[in-house]
This record gives C-alpha cells, sequence and structure tokens, in this order.
C-alpha cells in the first residue's frame, strides 16, 4: 500500500516503531470484555467460552479470544453479557480505576466526549464507583445511535447519549469529574485492520487532526472540574497528535501528567512508555502487544483552576409542556424516577435523575436517560431498553425462555408462536436472561425489538 509504505517511512525508523512493518500484515486478534453488572464467570457464555484465551493483563473483564466466533449469531451479545473491544483500547478501564484512586470513592460524573461506538463508554460504566453517571457524547449523528443502543445492551441505567459538537458541552463549565477524550484521529494504529485507514494517511491529515484534537480538549476541559481527571487517547501512533498533544495541556492549563498504575506494571507485557517526552504515557503498538496500536494518557486539572465547579439542578419540577406518566410503574429495582418526552418515557435512578436531566437539557440528547415505555392510549409499550437493563425486575413482566433457533428469529424480528404464554406483553429470555418483548397475542406473537437493531440475513 502506497500510503502505508509513506507511513512508515516517516514514522516507523526507530524504536519501539520499527516492528511496525513486520505486524502490519498480521492478522488482528479478537478481544472481549465481560459486563459483570450481568453475569460472573465468562465460562457461562457457552458460545465463546470454548474460544476464551488469557485475561487482558490491565481489564480484568477483558480476554483474548483464540479465534474469532460468529458474535452475530450469538444471543449472549445482543443481550449486553459482552463487548467485542481490542485490548488496546481496554486501557481506558485502567485509566479510569487510576482516576477514581485519585478522586475517591464517592459517586462521580464522568463525560466522554468522543464516544461511538460505546466501548470506552461501557468500560468507564463498569469501572466507575457504584452511584455514578456517564454522559455518553458523539458527533456524528448515526454514529451516535450506535452509541445509544450499545450503551442500552450494556444495561447500566446511569447514563445519558448526547450528539452535537463538543463545544455543547461548555455549557456545562467544571461539572465533570473525568472527561475521557478518544480523539479523532489519522488511524495509524488500525492500519492492520482497516486498508482504508493506510489509504488515507497524510501528514496533511495528521496536522488536520491534531488541530480539531486541540479544539476538542479545550471543551474538555473547560467541562472538567477543578482537581478532576482527563483521560487522552487516540488509535495513532505519531507525537504530533500524541505526546504533542498532552504537552500542549501541560503548558496551556498547568495539567499534571498522572501514572496509570496498571499500565506501569504493563509494561512488562509489552506495553511502551511514551516517546520524546518526560512525563508519563503509555503506547501500545501491534508486535509489543497483541492488540492495535493505542495511545493513552492521564492529567488532573489543578484545584486552583479558575472555573469553579457547579452544582447541577435539574429543575425536575415544573418543566414547561411536561407531565407525568399516567400510570404508577414498578418494573425496575430500586427508586426511580420518570419523565416524558412527547410520548416516551424515560427514567433513571432517583440518586441521579436530576444530574441525567440536566445534562440532557442543555445538549441534544438521543437518549435522555433509560428509555422505558412508550404511551399507547392507557398502556405503557415496554422499550427495548428496558428489557436489558441491569436493574430490570424479572418478576414484572411474564417471562417465556425460548430455545436458540426461536431466539434468533426473535433477533431478526420476525413473528413469534408462544403456546404457553398469557396475552399480553412478554419478556422473552434466552437461557434465563433478557432478550426483548413481544406482545402475545394468542395464535401469534408481535415482536417488539427494534427494527433498526435487527439481524439481517441468515446466521
Amino acid at each position: 500500500m502506497p500510503a502505508n509504505q509513506d507511513f512508515l517511512s516517516k514514522i516507523a525508523v526507530r524504536e519501539p516503531l520499527d516492528i511496525l512493518a513486520r505486524s502490519l500484515d498480521t492478522a488482528s486478534p479478537t478481544f472481549v470484555r465481560i459486563n459483570a453488572a450481568k453475569i460472573r464467570e465468562a465460562s457461562t457464555l457457552h458460545r465463546i467460552a470454548p474460544f476464551l484465551g488469557q485475561r487482558v493483563p490491565w481489564c480484568a473483564t477483558g480476554y483474548a479470544l483464540t479465534s474469532r466466533p460468529g458474535f452475530t449469531s450469538d444471543p449472549a451479545m445482543h443481550q449486553g453479557l459482552y463487548y467485542v473491544q481490542d485490548s488496546s483500547s481496554m486501557s481506558v478501564t485502567a485509566a479510569v480505576e487510576s482516576a477514581v484512586s485519585l478522586l475517591g470513592p464517592g459517586p462521580l460524573r464522568c463525560l466522554d466526549l468522543c464516544a461511538a461506538p460505546g466501548g470506552k463508554t461501557t468500560a468507564a460504566l463498569a469501572a466507575l464507583p457504584a452511584g455514578s453517571i456517564v454522559a455518553a457524547n458523539e458527533y456524528d449523528y448515526k454514529r451516535a445511535e450506535i452509541l445509544a443502543e450499545n450503551v442500552a445492551k450494556w444495561g447500566i441505567p446511569r447514563v445519558v447519549v448526547t450528539r452535537g459538537d463538543t463545544s455543547r458541552y461548555a455549557n456545562l463549565p467544571g461539572n465533570f469529574d473525568i472527561v475521557i477524550v478518544d480523539a479523532p484521529c489519522s488511524g495509524e494504529g488500525m492500519m492492520r485492520k482497516d486498508a482504508k485507514a493506510a489509504e488515507q494517511w497524510s501528514m496533511q491529515l495528521v496536522r488536520e487532526c491534531a488541530s480539531t484534537q486541540r479544539e476538542i480538549l479545550d471543551n474538555a476541559w473547560t467541562a472538567l472540574s477543578p482537581g478532576g481527571c482527563l483521560i487522552y487517547s487516540t488509535c495513532t501512533f505519531n507525537t504530533i497528535e500524541n505526546e504533542a498533544n498532552v504537552r500542549y495541556l501541560i503548558d496551556s492549563f498547568d495539567a499534571s501528567p498522572i501514572e496509570i498504575t496498571a499500565l506501569e506494571e504493563a509494561k512488562a507485557c509489552g506495553v511502551k512508555p511514551g516517546m520524546d517526552c518526560d512525563f508519563p504515557c503509555y503506547r501500545f503498538i501491534p508486535g509489543h502487544v497483541e492488540g492495535e496500536g493505542q495511545f493513552i494518557a492521564l492529567l488532573r486539572k489543578p484545584h486552583s483552576a479558575a472555573a469553579a465547579k457547579r452544582a447541577l439542578k435539574a429543575g425536575a419540577k415544573g418543566r414547561k409542556g411536561e407531565k407525568a406518566p399516567a400510570i404508577s410503574i414498578n418494573w425496575l429495582k430500586g427508586d426511580w424516577r420518570y419523565w416524558m418526552k412527547g410520548d416516551e418515557i424515560f427514567g433513571a435512578p432517583a440518586s441521579v435523575a436530576d444530574d441525567i436531566r440536566l445534562i440532557a437539557d442543555k445538549t441534544d440528547s438521543i437518549a435522555p436517560g433509560l428509555h422505558v415505555g412508550t404511551m399507547k392510549g392507557r398502556d405503557i409499550v415496554p422499550a427495548q431498553p428496558l428489557a436489558l437493563c441491569a436493574d430490570l425486575r424479572l418478576s414484572a413482566f411474564p417471562t417465556a425462555d425460548v430455545d436458540y433457533d426461536t431466539a434468533i428469529s426473535y433477533l431478526q424480528r420476525q413473528a413469534l408462536t408462544l403456546n404457553d404464554a398469557p396475552k399480553g406483553f412478554v419478556l422473552i429470555t434466552y437461557e434465563g436472561r433478557p432478550l426483548g418483548f413481544v406482545k402475545n397475542l394468542g395464535n401469534r406473537a408481535n415482536n417488539l425489538y427494534p427494527k433498526e437493531w435487527r439481524i439481517v440475513g441468515t446466521v
């Protein structure tokens, strides 16, 4: 590939990058991260358990796979029991854990500014203390829809998904304890997996990306609370988009680089330090690690920063044009609050509802809390995110546990026949875990699985 060779001639000429020339032509390995909020042991994942290899050193719930199974045909993936994510990207887990160790064990507010498709958002949700919330933002509309789907499947409900430019979060200055910036970049670290990344690469692209990254970092720094932590990462190799941007934060904002404990320990497993710098940061380079290319750094904002942290006040009562749900809802564990957006009912645990609602109000939200259902006359049609929420009360709905073939038919959005189920809304389960809802009419069941989520074609 000409662009690939151009890239190598400019950057892969010294340690530790010289190994890239040999690694770019090797096959990309596959990794998964287990959802500990839904399962305890990875061995319960029957269709991928035979392929489970070693744990990822910097992520306790991450596993290498010895070969790549058919994920689309595995109901467990659609149930949100695991997430397919490259091991290098799982480094965000280690970064969040180090940030939490600095900030304390209490509930935190986390912002993932460039969040699609959702790997780092779901990793943050898993690594944050109990009661924490995550705002997950994506600029591109289609990618934001994919983000919302993956967050819903993960099933931890303390999250709001937003869409738009990162400058929108300037409306919430100093309000987030952790901000994650997995910045759009020149993609050098993805050349092994994506041929287009090599074809599109140029030094002009590198410079354009670096400029965009600094704009995003400026917005991120505004949203970050004094004393808060910023996690910066890219999937590229050059120092212009990596170490130079960390240096920009240090020089411009008096940011303090922080060691990421698990990645310091993982240097024995091939994780490399930064290049041409005197501060802690980390490089994942194919050939040295099994995963793809990644750069990550953790920085802390001074406590003396000028922007004072503001209390989030959602003003939950008295919103213009707002109406309460017509009937009471007892479908979720714990204390919840609900609100409506048109005919759609959303909710959040009461302890975080105000924060989630304010973020949704100040931004362009596409998932302003957990989508619980849709009002249809006096009935509530339960929504798919409700089915996959880890806080769902399984006793709230009659259930029908189905076999594998029926589960796949359900995920293809085909009509089902449930001979022994009562009429009305029924929760379909597979191997005892929620898959989604149908409305059982007796002779057939209307499939309520979202059309845009369905499996297309044969599996």
